[in-house]
């Protein structure tokens, strides 16, 4: 095999390799205490937004994938759009950023803990502490 042939093979190799690992490969769900009730997409957006104020919703930090999938999914923005609607609510002084916590487990024992906290986690870290609200495809 010619050696520009092998080192294209070997950079699609790699950049495959690279790509894997930048998504969530897991099922997202939202989740609140055990025994809450099924939300619409459109409430679990509100809260996530800032547009209503009487659930905690709890984040994971920026670094974690799930994170960026979560916004899409849940409110079809990006991260950058997210940003900019908490910058606002924040200086104007009518919210504060969502409380972000390191990663699956801690949000289970946050929201588990807190009747009206809400998060979101991997399908596959649920247990009987939470409720599923919103499953998220």
């Amino acid at each position: 095999m010619p050696i520009l042939m092998r080192r294209w093979k070997n950079g699609l190799a790699c950049a495959a390799l690279i790509l894997a690992g930048t998504g969530h490969a897991g099922d997202l769900v939202v989740v609140m205490a055990a025994g809450a009730q099924p939300l619409s997409k459109e409430r679990v957006a509100g809260v996530f937004v800032g547009r209503t104020m009487d659930l905690k919703p709890i984040d994971l930090p920026d670094a974690n994938p799930a994170r960026r999938d979560f916004y899409r999914k849940a409110t079809d923005r990006d991260l950058a759009q997210i940003r900019a609607v908490w910058a606002r609510i924040t200086f104007t002084g009518l919210g504060q950023l969502p409380k972000q916590l390191a990663d699956d487990k801690a949000v289970k024992l946050a929201v588990a803990a807190d009747k009206t906290a809400i998060g979101y986690i991997d399908k596959a870290d649920l247990d009987s502490s939470v409720t599923v609200v919103l499953e998220l495809d």
